[in-house]
């Protein structure tokens, strides 16, 4: 247990993995996604992949804390459930993909799923059709294989969320439910499977303090009113975390 704390104290970047946290943290608080979007290029240059999605899946319990409750009774909870069902089935795949992949190439393609994810919201692209049940599951099984190769649990229910015309309160509140729900799966599969460290689960409640706070301002912060300044604040946020993290600047 103390060697587990001293590695913790001592990971590489530490510094860099509570500024990165605390800004992912009150992103999260008043859009309701963007923590691993974040975290996800920042953590990468500095721990292993599984660390990486264990983190995110810790970060996702503390969030679940303070923005569950009041989002579970707004959500859709139909269809938030087809899309956790989907994801539950897949996740175990993305996490394969993870095993089996170099730790420089699953930076690339983090990088490369948020500067998809990124331009697809920023253009303001549409989705003008209805989509059925077997979509819902569609984008709840590409959700789950994308969060357990990356850790990056958000992009894909982001882009469907964010793609449709609807109220930005129960967007808000179904990408927390999902969200909370996808961050259950991978814990399970992660744990069971092997590859959680006692490590991550120290630098998580380490990080969480900052997290916490930081996701309780921006809960407090929220006002759909603002929807155009919170978006504004996110994507440039999103958009400095990847650059920043590109593997051509190592």
């Amino acid at each position: 247990m103390l060697e587990a704390f001293q590695a913790a104290l001592d990971t590489p970047g530490l510094f860099w993995l509570f500024l990165t946290i605390g800004a992912a943290g009150l992103v999260r608080g008043f859009t309701g996604f963007g923590t691993a979007m974040i975290f996800v290029p920042v953590g990468a240059q500095f721990l292993p992949s599984a660390d990486v999605v264990f983190l995110m899946v810790l970060m996702g319990v503390f969030s679940t804390i303070t923005l569950f409750p009041q989002a579970w009774s707004k959500a859709d909870r139909a269809e938030v459930g087809a899309l956790s069902m989907a994801a539950a089935v897949t996740v175990p795949v993305g996490l394969w993909i993870m095993s089996q992949m170099d730790p420089l190439t699953l930076r690339w393609v983090a990088a490369g799923v948020i500067g998809v994810t990124l331009a697809a919201v920023i253009s303001g692209w549409r989705w003008q059709g209805k989509l059925g049940w077997p979509g819902r599951f569609a984008i709840g099984g590409a959700a789950g294989i994308v969060g357990g190769m990356t850790g990056l649990t958000g992009p894909v229910i982001i882009v469907f969320y964010l793609a449709n015309v609807r109220d930005v309160a129960r967007v808000r509140a179904n990408t927390i439910v999902f969200l909370a729900a996808l961050d259950v799966v991978i814990a399970v599969n992660l744990i069971f499977g092997g590859m959680a460290s006692l490590k991550a689960v120290i630098l998580a409640c380490l990080l969480g303090v900052p997290y916490v706070i930081t996701t309780l301002t921006g809960k407090a912060l929220f006002d759909p009113g603002l929807e155009k300044l919170y978006r504004f604040a996110s994507y440039s946020v999103i958009g400095l975390a990847v650059v920043s993290s590109l593997p051509v600047f190592d």
